[in-house]
């Protein structure tokens, strides 16, 4: 409704302005009438655009005025230093005749400094914020120190059903060269790689989508432009945004660390909120394999917890009662050590006091 008024307003404005120009000049009559729908005719058009156009980039938008005042300031600078010259090595004389040549000059490289200054904004404008630390062409920033995701938290999946909690306060990063790299993999000629990429992109594509999440597509420049790997790449660019990494790879955890950049491990998080067996507590397990070590069974909690149960190879494929005897956590997760109560007994084992009553009778 507001947008409605403010057009019409323009409009009117529009026609208003023309009319008292035009009728303040050699323009009179029914002339000044047809030139004063030509301007309202040309508002409409400019309202027409704006109404086509339904999504406005904001940083296009302010990179574009923000040149072409920068443009304008240097080309002024320009005619006045040229003025100056001229005064200097030219008669007044030979100046007048060559004033329409002059101004001309002056009006091309107006132009072509409004132009130099425009397209260098839009290109530079994710590294403009160094030259001036103040002004920024991109949408307010959640947070304080963004979260940088690795390749391998996002073919992982998981990262999407957190973020859609809402417990990312502060926007999420996804480099360009790392779009890349799951294009590449998407692109592979391995089957299993291929299904690991779209996985990835699909993933990338729920972030997108979520509405409490911010995610940022970086196509910056890197300080250290001679960087080639992947991790070194995300490193560096971390330490450059005074971000956080978000992966699943051990090799770049130590790195980052190495680096003083703060990581979020997927794995440990996924650790972390496990529920906690304490020894001496019971729990129901169903026994999947034999284990490394003598009458050893293993068996896995619903969360892909490994329990090491003592006791127990001969209940394959049974659920047994088991005492939790210790919690190890390591590196790879966590791992539960148990045995079988006493009071459980293999399917198909002889009753000894049944035996021993056949045997007495």
């Amino acid at each position: 409704m507001i947008l409605a008024v403010i057009r019409i307003l323009f409009i009117s404005l529009v026609a208003a302005v023309a009319l008292a120009f035009l009728s303040s000049t050699v323009a009179a009559g029914n002339a000044a009438y047809i030139m004063m729908v030509a301007a309202v005719v040309i508002a409409i058009a400019v309202i027409m655009l704006d109404f086509l156009i339904k999504r406005k980039n904001l940083a296009a938008m302010s990179g574009l005025f923000f040149g072409i005042l920068v443009g304008i300031l240097v080309a002024l600078a320009l005619d006045y230093l040229i003025s100056e010259v001229l005064q200097i090595f030219f008669v007044p004389a030979q100046l007048r005749s060559e004033q329409p040549l002059i101004t001309g000059i002056k009006l091309l490289l107006g132009l072509i400094t409004c132009y130099l200054s425009v397209s260098l904004i839009l290109q530079t404008r994710d590294d403009f914020r160094f030259v001036i630390p103040y002004v920024e062409f991109t949408r307010g920033k959640r947070g304080t120190r963004p979260f940088v995701l690795d390749t391998s938290v996002i073919i992982d999946g998981r990262i999407a059903d957190i973020a859609a909690t809402g417990i990312f306060e502060s926007r999420i990063i996804v480099p360009r060269f790392v779009v890349n790299e799951l294009q590449t993999v998407a692109d592979s000629q391995d089957k299993l790689k291929r299904g690991r990429g779209r996985r990835g992109l699909d993933v990338l594509h729920r972030l997108q989508t979520l509405p409490k999440v911010e995610v940022h597509i970086w196509d910056g420049t890197l300080v250290d432009v001679n960087l080639v790997g992947v991790d070194q790449k995300l490193v560096s660019l971390a330490k450059q945004e005074n971000g956080r990494i978000v992966t699943n790879d051990f090799n770049l955890n130590k790195v980052a660390a190495v680096h003083g950049v703060q990581v979020l491990n997927l794995h440990e998080l996924a650790n972390a909120i496990k529920p906690t067996a304490l020894p001496g507590e019971t729990m129901r397990l169903r026994i999947i394999k034999p284990g490394e070590a003598a009458q050893q069974g293993v068996g896995y909690l619903d969360d892909g917890t490994m329990v090491v149960v003592e006791g127990a190879r001969d209940f394959l494929g049974q659920e047994v009662a088991v005492m939790i005897n210790n919690t190890v956590q390591t590196s790879a997760g966590r791992m539960i050590f148990g045995r079988v109560e006493s009071t459980a007994a293999p399917k198909g084992a002889e009753n000894p006091v049944s035996s021993t009553a056949v045997k007495a009778g």
